[in-house]
């Protein structure tokens, strides 16, 4: 149910009474210890969480033998702690003792063993070792196998594991394939509207989400919701989490009111039913600060996100990824507004973070190195940015598969640099790269496909060749057209570009009805001080201006 205030009520009457009643290192006041310590670790109190789970272990430790099921039980707790506080190699540390425990006194085919695999993966996720992940993931699933009816819903949730580290992978054919059998199984064992159903449903919309098929993540996201809102109370902490995913949605497809309803009525729900520093209000908060990031409107972005900020530096340790990611998307407002030096010292922060936090080819460490270098891309120090470039991409080479959308991103930002620097032969070859590997790992229409036509028409636009830019431009216009909603600012800035051509052929006429397509976009989607509206009425000026009625070239 969620109610964590309860829970803690009559915990706490049960421990009084338990700390009376028996003597100091009973195993029960341990229970008691844990049970403290389980609610607190929920609410994110992980400090607390900590205390509780650490004199459970001190008393089980005393109280039992070496190899006790119930002292594995107390080192997985305590990895729990750490894993949430993202102290991801003292998460390790407690899971693997756990482990040790579990394989010496447990069948080979016990499903705790099983768990604490799984438990042992997710910890590799988060470190960026997929391999790794996978492994333990699947040694867990061998075990669901052979111990657990085919349609039990712990292999169900195996196979949702499995599925979504396919889906960090960018192997989205597999995740969805993997996802698939765990609701087929959801679907036969669970009634319909349980919880894990409404997890799973969930699972299904992110896949669709990640490959830019927006009204399929819509129809899953939303009967995840809807099984949510019937099983659970209504400010439980997990009805938030569609919201945000829905809200997510509607962020990608442009329609920025409909993100901030979503995600305003998460934070409401955030706000009644965690404290006040907890890490999934910050991300409320945060979440809200990307949409009016988005709108152009930077003083709420930031008053957002330091109120993310500002819970994460009190709920979390100080080289906490998340800390770094909120130093980030505060970074990414100070560059929107052309702020780069407030916006280096941010992006910096985040950087040392990482650094100290996470392995060194870590994604998230190439996502650092990305921005560094964009910002530099937009001082035009363009040889610091290709430098900044040339290291995420190194990570990104190590760290995921050739395949691997992330290695495009990196392919595509180097051939930018190298069109603004006017080596076109270098840009091309990026920019091929990065479509050979979108076409393979993406569908047909994906918005990412889109930016690849995009960059390739850049090329083409600054050599001179016009009709080869306007057919990549077109071609980037076409699936952004399929793909996204008619107002979305993505297609404005396609409208712009061909618009952009057909002035510089001369045809006045096709460049003032495109400028005015991206213009009408715009003013539907952003804040009447977006600089993007700036541009655009510039863009229009410019036109008039070369078609000699200066008055309408004023006007704009």
């Amino acid at each position: 149910m969620g109610d964590y205030s309860k829970a803690l009520e009559f915990y706490e009457k049960a421990h009084k009474i338990k700390e009376k009643a028996l003597p100091p290192n009973h195993p029960e006041l341990a229970t008691s210890y844990g049970n403290i310590g389980e609610v607190y670790n929920n609410i994110g109190d992980y400090s607390k969480g900590l205390e509780f789970y650490q004199k459970d272990l001190e008393i089980t430790k005393k109280a039992l033998p070496p190899n006790h099921p119930s002292l594995a039980t107390s080192y997985n707790n305590i990895g729990l702690v750490y894993y949430n506080m993202g102290d991801y190699p003292k998460a390790l540390e407690f899971y693997e003792k756990a482990n040790r425990i579990y394989e010496k006194v447990l069948p080979p085919n016990h499903p705790s063993l099983a768990k604490a695999y799984g438990n042992i993966g997710q910890v590799y996720n988060n470190m960026g070792d997929y391999s790794k992940t996978l492994e333990f993931y699947e040694k867990a699933h061998k075990i669901y196998e052979k111990a657990l009816p085919p349609n039990h819903p712990d292999l169900g949730f195996s196979y949702n594991n499995i599925g979504s580290v396919y889906g960090d992978m960018n192997d989205y054919s597999k995740a969805l394939k993997f996802h698939e059998k765990g609701l087929e199984i959801y679907e036969k064992a669970l009634p319909p509207n349980h919880p894990d159903l409404g997890f799973s449903y969930n699972n299904i919309g992110q896949v669709y989400n990640n490959i830019g098929d927006y009204s399929k993540a819509l129809v899953f996201y939303d009967k995840a919701l809807k099984i949510r809102e019937k099983a659970l109370l209504p400010n439980h902490p997990t009805l938030a989490t569609s919201y945000n995913n829905i809200g997510q949605v509607y962020n990608k497809m442009g329609d920025y009111s409909k993100a901030l309803e979503y995600y305003e009525k998460a934070l409401k729900i955030s706000k009644k039913a965690l404290p006040p520093n907890h890490p999934d209000l910050a991300t409320s908060y945060n979440n809200i600060g990307l949409v009016y990031n988005n709108m152009g409107d930077y003083p709420k972005a930031l008053e957002f996100h330091d109120k993310a900020h500002k819970i994460y530096e009190k709920a979390l340790p100080p080289n906490h990824p998340d800390l770094a990611i909120s130093y980030s998307d505060i970074g990414l407002v100070y560059n929107n507004m052309g702020d780069y030096s407030k916006a280096f010292e941010l992006y910096d922060k985040a950087h040392k973070i990482y650094e100290t936090a996470l392995p060194a080819n870590h994604s998230h460490l190439a996502t650092s190195y990305n921005n560094i270098g964009t910002m530099y891309k937009n001082m035009c120090d363009y040889a610091k940015a290709l430098e900044c470039y040339e290291k995420a991409l190194k990570i990104r080479e190590k760290a995921v598969f050739p395949n691997h959308g992330d290695l495009a991103i990196c392919y595509g930002t180097i051939g930018q640099v190298y069109n603004d620097i006017g080596n076109y032969s270098k840009a091309f070859d990026f920019h091929n790269q990065a479509h050979k590997i979108f076409e393979k790992a993406l569908p047909p229409n994906h918005p990412h496909l889109t930016t690849c036509y995009n960059n390739i028409g850049q090329v083409y636009y600054s050599m001179g060749d016009y009709s080869k830019a306007l057919d990549f431009y077109e071609r980037a216009y076409k699936i952004r057209e399929q793909a996204l909603p008619s107002d979305h600012p993505d297609l404005a800035i396609c409208y712009g570009s061909i618009g952009q051509v057909y002035n510089d052929i001369g045809d006045y006429v096709k460049a003032v009805e495109f400028h005015d397509k991206a213009r009408k976009t715009y003013e539907k989607t952003l804040l009447p001080n977006h600089r993007h509206l700036a541009t655009c009425y510039s863009d229009i000026g410019t036109v008039y201006n070369n078609m000699g009625d200066y008055s309408k070239a004023l006007e704009f």
